[in-house]
């Protein structure tokens, strides 16, 4: 168990001073670990925030470059990271904003090969992915690995999340697979306002820190939504589906599923 130095009490003062969270909050938080699949528009808001509140440890999984179309959201990669991989851009701002995170990078896409290998390293995953295979693909891992997820989406102007605990509604309940290749577009395709992926990133934070010190009500069997537009905010109510293929009570997938993707989606994420 890791214990606070006189350094550390300052940094995280204001933490310490929640009645909610204190000092013993503040060490689960240090004594944690999180992926982070995609160092995106998502996964950038995350990251930054959840290295600045002290994750003792953060994965990043990714194997995109930075390209000057993500800089628009993307805010943990500068205009000097342009062809740099996402995760060591990432990694470094981690490093520079709290030395006392560990990073792990894996410069790969996340596929049914290695999945259950890499998730099972990690407490808490967050999805900051931006297709629908890879977003099927963590739903299945962390149910078969019991492991709780943050999922994340965003196109245009709108956001949508939720977060899973072993025993809760998943993805699958909501979702049953992936909509046909080409139905749904992507932000590469269809675009997204930058900010939004700061309003809903930092969300799954909270959620994230929520979940470590045991604080609030999480987001579990619920899916809250928000229109940018109109700043209208809606939670949903959603049901553990008992015909669930992946966590329901005679659940019929038992191998992790590589599911096709648009071609932009390979580069564009």
């Amino acid at each position: 168990m890791i214990e606070l130095n006189e350094d550390q009490i300052v940094r995280y003062s204001r933490h310490i001073l929640l009645q909610d969270v204190g000092v013993e909050g503040q060490e689960k938080i240090m004594n944690a670990s999180v992926l982070v699949v995609g160092a995106g528009g998502l996964g950038a808001p995350v990251s930054l925030y959840l290295a600045a509140a002290g994750i003792g440890r953060i994965g990043l999984i990714d194997a995109d470059v930075v390209d000057l179309s993500n800089l628009q959201r993307q805010v943990i990669h500068f205009t000097k990271d342009v062809g740099r991989p996402k995760v060591e851009s990432a990694a470094e701002k981690i490093r520079a904003i709290n030395p006392d995170v560990k990073v792990e990078t894996y410069q790969d896409f996340l596929w049914s090969g290695n999945a259950l290998e890499i998730i099972s390293k990690y407490d808490f995953i967050v999805d900051g992915t931006d297709n629908f295979p890879v977003k099927f693909l963590i739903n299945d891992a962390c149910v078969m690995a019991g492991k709780p997820f943050s999922h994340g989406g965003i196109l245009r102007f709108n956001g949508q999340t939720f977060t899973h605990v072993p025993g809760s509604a998943c993805y699958r309940c909501l979702f049953k697979e992936p909509p046909p290749v080409g139905a749904v577009p992507t932000c590469s395709q269809a675009g997204v306002l930058g900010a939004i992926a700061g309003m809903l990133g930092t969300i799954q934070a909270a959620e994230v820190l929520k979940y470590f010190t045991g604080v609030g009500e999480l987001l579990t069997n619920k899916l809250l939504t928000f229109d940018a537009k109109t700043m209208n905010f809606k939670t949903f109510n959603v049901k553990k589906g008992e015909k669930c293929p992946i966590c329901g009570k005679n659940p019929t997938i038992d191998k992790l599923i590589d599911y096709e993707q648009a071609a932009c989606d390979l580069k564009k994420h």
